[in-house]
């Protein structure tokens, strides 16, 4: 990651001739000195009878003499005639992530050794899980780990509780790092495209318990894993990253897991990457990822 303080606008909006112009002269009017742009087109569809457009740009932030309060009120009404979903973050506020897991320990050893060493920039305000297995791991960190136990009985309040630790710590971002429960659909409605998942990449062809199992039964080829916002339909949110591996007839059911897991835990990492670089732009059930 870059060092250099940075303004990032990302935006959609309806297609037409002189987005770009409009965007990049706005932020040449403020002395804006663009470091980084990514720009896509969508055709037109079923969301989008004009086409859609996706923008994203990088500024130093030092190159504009305005406060990021002031920079966005300067820009909204732009932002409005051209009928934009938009949002500026700037490099120097890190993104709060909150991390739930279960048992499964890979993917959390890997987002806690990656914020460890500074590869993942960004304030871990706790952790939340189900289970107090992983209290002395997260702890030997310096993270507040917090034990919220979920059963058949307590499920609207476990997940009420949840919420509202989420809030208490201002959460950017919650990373389901193998929390093994399925969250309500009131908790994925109030934040859309703020909850990210992992799960393998067998779906929908291998459901339910055991998948890898199914799939070394069924003699699959290639294994893999998905990073994806986690919407009211279960495994069916916008994806934001994949990736796969070829297995064979010679791979047991313990290397295909082993395997899996390896991938689940680099995907997810790469995934919440994006996620905070404001890499990734949703429009409907689709992402568009500016790597």
């Amino acid at each position: 990651m870059s060092k250099e303080r940075r303004y990032t606008l990302t935006a959609s909006c309806p297609d037409r001739v002189g987005l770009v112009a409009k965007v990049a002269g706005f932020i040449a009017e403020h002395g804006g000195w663009i470091l980084e742009t990514n720009l896509h087109a969508e055709p037109p569809g079923p969301l989008a009878p004009s086409g859609r457009f996706f923008m994203r740009f990088e500024i130093r932030a030092d190159s504009m003499p305005l406060l990021l309060a002031e920079l966005r009120e300067r820009f909204t009404p732009l932002a409005e005639s051209l009928e934009m979903d938009w949002h500026i973050s700037d490099s120097a506020v890190k993104k709060r992530v909150v991390i739930l897991v279960s048992r499964q320990e890979h993917c959390l050893y890997d987002l806690l050794s990656r914020w460890h060493s500074h590869e993942l920039d960004v304030d871990i305000p706790c952790v939340i899980s189900n289970h107090e297995d992983l209290r002395g791991f997260v702890e030997w960190h310096g993270i507040p780990f917090l034990h919220v136990p979920v059963t058949p009985d307590n499920k609207p309040a476990a997940f009420a509780e949840i919420r509202r630790i989420f809030e208490e710590v201002g959460g950017d971002v919650m990373v389901l790092a193998r929390y093994m429960q399925i969250l309500p659909p009131e908790l994925c409605r109030a934040y859309p495209a703020r909850i990210i998942n992992i799960h393998h990449s067998f779906l929908p062809s291998f459901v339910g318990a055991r998948p890898y199992h199914q799939a070394w039964e069924r003699g699959v080829k290639l294994i893999g894993a998905t990073c994806h916002y986690v919407t009211e339909e279960l495994d069916q949110g916008p994806i934001i990253e994949q990736d796969v591996i070829r297995v064979d007839h010679s791979d047991t059911v313990d290397d295909m897991v082993r395997y899996g897991k390896d991938i689940e835990k680099t995907v997810l990492s790469r995934g919440l990457r994006y996620h905070i670089e404001d890499r990734v732009l949703v429009h409907g059930n689709k992402t568009i990822v500016f790597r």
